[in-house]
C-alpha cells in the first residue's frame, strides 16, 4: 500500500491554523488532532481543513493556512488586527484588497462619502478610512481563491518620534 494513501491530503503533519503548533495526522483517516483545539477534518474535494468543534474553515496558500469567513465581523476583525501589526512594525497602510468573494459580505460595512461632500474620492469605498478595492479590479492571481485580503503599506512614523518619546 503507497504510505501517502494513510494520510490526509496535507500529509502526515500541519501546523494548526489556531496555534500553529505541529499536529499529526490520524492514520487511515481524513483527520488532524491538536492537543489544544480538537480535531480538523481535511476535505479532499474542497482542499479545506474543517474544525470539527466550530465548523470554521480554512484553506492552505503558500504553507500559510487562510479562515474562510462567513460573517463579516470576521473579516473586520482580521484586517483591524493585521491593521495594528503594520503599525506596530513601523509601518502604515494606504490601501486595503479585498477577495472578491466577499464583496457581498462587507459591503454594508464599508464607509462611503455622502453626496454633499464632493472630493475626488467620493466614490470610493473605506474600511477604517482606508480606501478598500476587490480583488476583481486588481490583476488576476490565483491566491485571491484563498486570501482573504491584502494591505499595500508604506513606511509610517518612525518609532523615535518626538510624540512617542513622551509615552515611554
Amino acid at each position: 500500500m503507497n504510505s501517502g494513501l494513510q494520510y490526509p491530503i496535507f500529509g502526515p503533519e500541519i501546523k494548526c491554523p489556531h496555534c500553529r503548533q505541529v499536529i499529526s495526522a490520524l492514520t487511515l483517516t481524513d483527520t488532524y488532532l491538536c492537543p489544544r483545539h480538537g480535531a480538523f477534518e481535511a476535505n479532499p474535494d474542497t482542499e479545506e481543513l474543517i474544525h470539527l468543534p466550530s465548523g470554521r474553515r480554512w484553506r492552505r496558500w503558500e504553507n500559510q493556512w487562510y479562515r474562510q469567513h462567513t460573517h463579516p465581523d470576521g473579516i473586520r476583525f482580521e484586517i483591524h488586527e493585521a491593521l495594528d501589526r503594520l503599525y506596530t512594525e513601523g509601518y502604515r497602510a494606504t490601501k486595503v484588497i479585498i477577495a472578491s468573494r466577499y464583496k457581498d459580505l462587507v459591503n454594508a460595512y464599508l464607509e462611503r462619502s455622502h453626496p454633499w461632500r464632493e472630493n475626488g474620492d467620493s466614490k470610493i469605498p473605506k474600511l477604517y478610512g482606508l480606501p478598500v478595492v476587490f480583488s476583481s479590479e486588481t490583476p488576476a492571481d490565483p491566491c485571491w481563491e484563498v486570501i482573504n485580503f491584502s494591505l499595500e503599506k508604506e513606511p509610517g512614523v518612525p518609532r523615535n518620534y518626538p510624540y512617542f518619546r513622551l509615552f515611554e
